[in-house]
């Protein structure tokens, strides 16, 4: 019995210790995918305390928190023929850690490539002006295309954004002479426009003044006003257009008169 005792005592120190290094303590973003002899079982573990059966248990800690990737600059020539460099950045956190772990070796590495491959081939599809005003649109449709191809996965895309767009030299002076002209074509049509406009008022005002003779008069008076409020040295003497032409007309009839009396 004496001889049985060191062995029973060092069995239950192996037990004890085995059983310590057992357990494992998750935290609350962390879920334990467990492999019990190879076999996944079918709910992860966690958080909090828990235990993994070594040799038997294996297990793989997952985490849930949002994960942030940056897509290089990549080299997209657009619908246009425009090569550009865009880059952008992928909001993205595992739903399901069981699928994360047996579906792909590394989600993290493979929705990295996938975002690569297909930010090259959205923005291929689309040309130059509609990458740079419709950036929300194309992030919308990164987003959905993305999160369709990780679902499989357990890997939810939350957003995408595309971050800068790097055009080459020659293409932004291109730009900035469309952009000036384009706002040299909206100058002339608002001047155009006001012109118009002051036309219009300007007959007006000529049919109310025909009706009412008397109205240019107020405005000669109106103008001596405003010329006076000036305090220049400048006189101005308003000479109606009636008066030039009743002298007009008082000629021609005088040179009529004379003619037909020096006529025999």
């Amino acid at each position: 019995m004496n001889d049985l005792s060191p062995i029973v005592l060092l069995f239950v120190v192996i037990v004890a210790i085995w059983l310590l290094n057992s357990i494992k303590v998750l935290r609350e973003y962390e879920r334990g995918v467990i492999f019990r002899l190879g076999r996944l079982l079918p709910q992860p573990k966690g958080p909090g305390l828990i235990f993994v059966f070594a040799p038997f248990d294996r297990m793989v800690r997952v985490s849930l928190r949002l994960e942030t990737l940056e897509v290089p600059a990549q080299d997209v020539v657009t619908r246009d023929n425009v090569t550009v460099k865009v880059n952008a950045v992928i909001y993205s956190r595992v739903i399901d850690p069981r699928l994360a772990v047996v579906e792909v070796s590394n989600f993290v590495y493979a929705t990295s490539q996938l975002a690569q491959t297909t930010l090259r081939s959205v923005l291929g599809e689309v040309e130059l002006d509609e990458l740079l005003s419709q950036r929300e649109k194309l992030n919308v449709r990164l987003q959905s295309i993305l999160d369709q191809h990780t679902s499989p996965w357990g890997v939810k895309v939350t957003m995408v954004e595309v971050k800068q767009v790097d055009l080459a030299e020659q293409m932004i002076r291109a730009l900035s002479r469309q952009a000036e002209a384009e706002r040299e074509r909206r100058a002339k049509i608002i001047h155009a426009e006001g012109e118009y406009t002051a036309a219009e008022k300007l007959a007006m005002a000529a049919a109310v003044i025909q009706q009412e003779p008397v109205a240019i008069q107020l405005r000669y008076l109106q103008t001596l006003v405003e010329i006076g409020a000036e305090k220049n040295t400048t006189i101005v003497f308003p000479l109606p257009v009636d008066i030039i032409a009743s002298l007009g007309r008082a000629l021609d009839r005088t040179g009529n008169g004379g003619a037909a009396a020096g006529h025999p």
